[in-house]
């Protein structure tokens, strides 16, 4: 972007490219402006274009120099007329990646080499096959129940290695996942919730043809399994180590003393889920606080009720996972302690 020119817009009504000033009395003054962009890539690379910026609330504001993303709109006769869409914000997001990655490895050292392995393989997973599967007409239930159980085999054994725990973590996390996908299926039909929540969630339904409750089904899924592991991984390894510890422990005192350590973390957990979907939906509870209605009414709207399952499920379903892995953890303590070497 070379060069960006502003001025006060004419007229009483401002045209589609305002943007919002203040005068010397403090008054908002729409103001309408263009830029002159230098484009570096397509087929009029090198030639310069005058657009118009981007107006309205939350529109992206520009300085000169600053790289853009570009689209255009064919006219007849054959020209292009371009727009700016967005900042371009490769450089940034690579910069932070790197950061990330060198952070995990400075700490986990070869245990955050198998864990950056295991999350681009859930991402491999979710884009090469549940997305794909989805687009295709797939039940979206049925596409995230498999994915997400090839998600559980791969990486938790990819990131924990094998062994007795992980076995254990893995069985407790399949067992809680299916516990949460019958919960779920429970609650999003006994509250007769659509899907059909946003924009994205109206054009998939309508020119993709998704069922869209089914999507809503496999996105609390997947969402449950990544906390999911989390604490059946930390349960299975308690019990171990307090096996180790304490060697004349029963499976009835594992089972306790680890179950102690499990409700601690499922409090931190709950806040965490909670939290989560509080900050992915502040927007939603302003607006909710602002339009200052009947809390009975807010609560039975669709969107509100969506977000309330979500997090009622993932947390039941939590919750479930503690005993379920506690016990089977205890179980094997026991057994492969008794077994003859």
């Amino acid at each position: 972007m070379e060069v960006i020119e502003q001025q006060p817009c004419a007229g009483p009504f401002t045209d589609e490219f305002a943007t919002d000033e203040f005068d010397t009395d403090g008054e908002a003054v729409e103001m309408c402006g263009s830029a002159r962009v230098r484009l570096t890539s397509g087929e009029s690379s090198g030639s310069i274009v005058t657009v118009a910026l981007p107006e309205g609330i939350g529109a992206p504001t520009f300085e000169v120099g600053d790289r853009v993303a570009m689209g255009y709109v064919a006219q007849n006769p054959p020209e292009a007329q371009f727009y700016i869409t967005d900042h371009t914000r490769g450089t940034q997001l690579w910069m932070l990646l790197v950061a990330f990655v060198l952070a995990v490895l400075a700490f986990g050292r070869w245990r955050g080499v198998f864990a950056l392995l295991g999350l681009g393989l859930n991402f491999a997973i979710i884009l090469g096959f549940v997305i794909p599967a989805i687009l295709d007409g797939k039940p979206p239930l049925a596409v995230a129940i498999v994915g997400s159980a090839a998600i559980v085999l791969s990486v938790l054994y990819l990131t924990h290695g094998l062994g007795r725990t992980t076995t254990v973590a893995v069985v407790g996390t399949l067992v809680s996942l299916v516990l949460t996908g019958l919960l779920a299926v429970l609650s999003v039909h006994a509250m007769r919730l659509t899907g059909a929540l946003d924009d994205s969630s109206f054009l998939l339904g309508q020119f993709q043809g998704i069922d869209l409750r089914g999507l809503l089904l496999a996105g609390i899924l997947i969402g449950a399994l990544g906390v999911l592991d989390d604490v059946t991984v930390t349960q299975a390894a308690t019990v171990q180590e307090l096996a180790i510890a304490n060697p004349d422990y029963g499976a009835g005192q594992l089972y306790r003393a680890a179950t102690r350590v499990g409700r601690s973390h499922i409090a931190s957990v709950i806040n965490t889920i909670v939290l989560a979907y509080a900050g992915a939906s502040l927007p939603l509870l302003v607006l909710i606080v602002a339009l200052d209605a009947p809390v009975t009414e807010l609560l039975t709207d669709q969107l509100i009720a969506t977000e309330l399952v979500r997090s009622a499920v993932g947390t039941i379903g939590l919750i479930a996972a503690v005993p379920i892995t506690t016990g089977a953890a205890a179980f094997v303590a026991t057994r492969a302690r008794r077994a003859p070497r």
